[in-house]
C-alpha cells in the first residue's frame, strides 16, 4: 500500500458509479475486496488507483482512463476493458478470463501470475508488454508486438496470434501448441523454450530465421511421416 493511502480505501463495497466518482476525487484510490460485478466504470478516470482481492465479474471499464492502475489477486471474468488506458498498468495472480480488451493502450503493461483465458486483445496497442506465469489459452491477440520480450511461462496454447511480431523473443516454458501464426514473424526468436506441439511442418514458414531444438525439429519432422535418428 506505498503507492496509495490506506486513508482513502474503499473496503468491502458493493461499488456504484457515484461511489467511484466520490472515492476517486479524494486522491488515488484504494479498492480492498470491494465488488464491482456488473458495475458501468466506463470513461471514468481510475488512474494510480489500486484493487486488491475485487470482484469485477462483466464490470465495465471501457474507455476508463486506468494508467497506472494495479490489480492484485481480483477476479474479473467478462469484464470489459475495451478502449481502455491502460499504460503502466499491471496485474498480479488476477483471472480475468474471457476480458474484453479490444482496443486497449497497454504499453508498458505487465501481467504476472494471472488467467487471461479466451481474453481478446484485438485492436490493442502493446509495446513493452510484459507477461509472465499467464494463462492465454484461446486467447486473441492478433497483431501484437512481442519484439525482444522474453515470455516466461506464458500459454499461448489455440491462441490467436496471426500477424504478431515475435522478432528476437525468447520462450521459457511457454507454449505455442495449435496456436493461429499466420502472417507472425519469430526472426530472430529462441523457440527452445516453446511447445510446438499440433504444428506442422508446412504451418512452419513463420518460424523462419528462429532458432529451435533438435527435438523439435524432430517433432515437426515426424508430422509429415518422417523418422530423425
Amino acid at each position: 500500500m506505498d503507492e496509495v493511502s490506506a486513508g482513502h480505501a474503499l473496503t468491502g463495497q458493493s461499488v456504484t458509479r457515484q461511489m467511484a466518482q466520490d472515492h476517486l476525487a479524494l486522491g488515488p484510490a484504494l479498492f480492498v475486496e470491494c465488488d464491482f460485478e456488473q458495475a458501468d466504470m466506463s470513461h471514468l478516470d481510475f488512474s494510480g488507483a489500486r484493487f486488491e482481492r475485487c470482484n469485477l465479474r462483466q464490470a465495465d471499464f471501457a474507455s476508463a482512463n486506468l494508467t497506472g492502475a494495479s490489480w492484485h489477486g481480483c477476479r474479473g471474468a467478462f469484464a470489459s476493458f475495451r478502449g481502455a488506458a491502460l499504460q503502466e498498468s499491471m496485474l498480479v495472480s488476477c483471472d480475468f478470463n474471457n476480458a474484453n480488451l479490444r482496443q486497449a493502450k497497454m504499453t508498458s503493461a505487465r501481467f504476472t501470475g494471472c488467467k487471461l483465458t479466451g481474453a481478446d486483445f484485438s485492436g490493442a496497442s502493446a509495446i513493452e508488454f510484459h507477461l509472465e506465469e499467464t494463462l492465454l489459452i484461446n486467447s486473441k491477440m492478433p497483431g501484437l508486438s512481442f519484439r525482444k520480450a522474453t515470455l516466461r511461462k506464458v500459454d499461448l496454447a489455440s491462441a490467436d496470434l496471426r500477424n504478431c511480431d515475435f522478432r528476437m523473443a525468447v520462450f521459457e516454458e511457454s507454449s505455442l501448441r495449435d496456436a493461429y501464426l499466420q502472417g507472425a514473424r519469430f526472426d530472430g526468436a529462441d523457440l527452445r523454450g516453446a511447445d510446438l506441439g499440433g504444428i506442422r511442418l508446412e504451418d512452419a514458414r513463420p518460424f523462419r530465421g528462429a532458432t529451435i531444438s533438435r527435438e523439435q525439429a524432430g517433432q515437426l519432422l515426424s508430422g509429415l511421416g518422417l523418422k530423425v535418428r
